[in-house]
């Protein structure tokens, strides 16, 4: 695992769901202005390829559910035990967001999450668990995608906006941003940070 501390030995989870508001970001004083708008629909971004750490192919299912106006993601395993995300409400994200909840569920799947136990919700593994897939889907962003700091800057803006729509308190919203900002800068490879964490696990393929 290249440029990262090991994570405390309990990280576990099964499935997993990450909601997150789904509005354009208002100018400062443009509050009352946007709530007469029309929300933004916005196109729905192809998935990416996504496999276990068993070598399973993840498949990426499109459903409706829940609110309009919130994009969510759910990693878990379907009816007949395949591993899948379920996107729902897409649209009502930006492109930028919708493709780091894609490899956040992702790497649920990738990491073993999906078949662990699941943790306490916002307890500490649960939330080491959430920590550890969002610094996932930023390396993947940086080294597969391209993104660049104003990209970056994008996802950390929609994400600050949503967190602050659900109810989240600064010190939670700042906290997630810095994690992404701190795994964006500094570590290495996606791929190796994965193996990082399967290896603390006693999880990775021999």
């Amino acid at each position: 695992m290249t440029g990262r501390k090991s994570p405390p030995t309990r990280t576990p989870g099964r499935a997993f769901v990450a909601i997150f508001l789904a509005a354009a970001v208002a100018l400062p004083g443009a509050a009352l202005a946007q709530e007469a708008q029309a929300p933004a629909v916005y196109d729905v971004v192809t998935p990416p390829a996504c496999t276990n750490n068993k070598g399973e192919t993840v498949r990426f299912i499109d459903r409706a559910g829940g609110r309009s106006d919130l994009a969510a993601g759910m990693a878990a395993r379907d009816g007949d035990g395949n591993p899948v995300v379920f996107r729902s409400n897409y649209a009502a994200a930006p492109p930028e967001f919708q493709s780091f909840i894609d490899r956040h569920e992702c790497a649920h799947h990738q990491t073993g999450d999906v078949d662990r136990p699941h943790p306490p919700r916002n307890g500490p593994d649960h939330l080491m668990n959430e920590s550890i897939s969002d610094c996932v889907a930023i390396l993947r962003l940086r080294d597969e995608d391209g993104y660049d700091r104003a990209a970056f800057d994008r996802v950390a803006a929609a994400m600050r906006s949503d967190m602050a729509k659900i109810g989240f308190p600064e010190i939670s919203i700042s906290s997630r941003i810095s994690n992404i900002d701190n795994c964006f800068t500094r570590y290495g490879a996606p791929q190796d940070f994965v193996n990082g964490i399967l290896e603390h696990r006693g999880l990775l393929p021999r």
